[in-house]
């Protein structure tokens, strides 16, 4: 169980250049944007643009602030993503772009190598109980803070903060109190 600081994500530029992204967590630790095998990380939207291509990746996004933007992928059906929403799959090797419905945007984006990895992910409920199916799993504590129970530790969180589980317990507690909104990765091979 590690505590993953909201100041300790590694800082670098898109793949197309256009934007930064802040890195939470990558498999194989110190792997490439062309080599890796799950990658979590977070991002900050500030014009419409061009998503980068990852092929034989599957990509998942939440918007994490903002007013959120208009998410058009080619062979979808373009989908308006804001706060309230889902988090929103498609396929990362198709051609995608954003459109912002108003001021910048943080999201959360999952992607998992196709072939060899899948992810989920869902949102968590203050008081929840919720059972864990997956060889890695992340909490994300989107805003405000959160103390969730794993395997009898207590960790607090704090906005943007992620609690890294290497290998989960088969359930996670989230406490009663927690005032932020959390996002429960599941990542396992294939």
């Amino acid at each position: 169980m590690e505590i993953v600081r909201a100041g300790d994500y590694r800082r670098m530029r898109w793949k197309n250049g256009l934007g930064e992204t802040a890195e939470i967590a990558i498999a194989p630790p110190g792997a490439t944007l062309e080599r890796f095998a799950w990658r979590v990380s977070m991002a900050r939207v500030e014009a419409a643009g061009s998503f980068s291509a990852f092929p034989g990746v599957d990509r998942t996004l939440t918007v994490l602030s903002g007013a959120g933007f208009q998410l058009a992928v080619d062979g979808l059906a373009a989908v308006a993503l804001t706060p309230a929403s889902a988090p929103f799959a498609f396929p990362g090797d198709r051609p995608a772009a954003a459109t912002l419905l108003g001021e910048a945007v943080t999201d959360l984006n999952v992607m998992t190598r196709r072939d060899d990895w899948w992810h989920r992910v869902r949102e968590l409920v203050p008081g929840e109980r919720a059972p864990i199916d997956a060889a890695t799993a992340l909490v994300v504590c989107a805003g405000g803070a959160a103390r969730l129970t794993a395997a009898a530790r207590t960790a607090d969180l704090g906005a943007l903060d992620t609690l890294l589980l290497a290998e989960p317990p088969a359930l996670i507690e989230i406490d009663v109190a927690a005032s932020g909104r959390l996002l429960l990765v599941e990542l396992g091979p294939r």
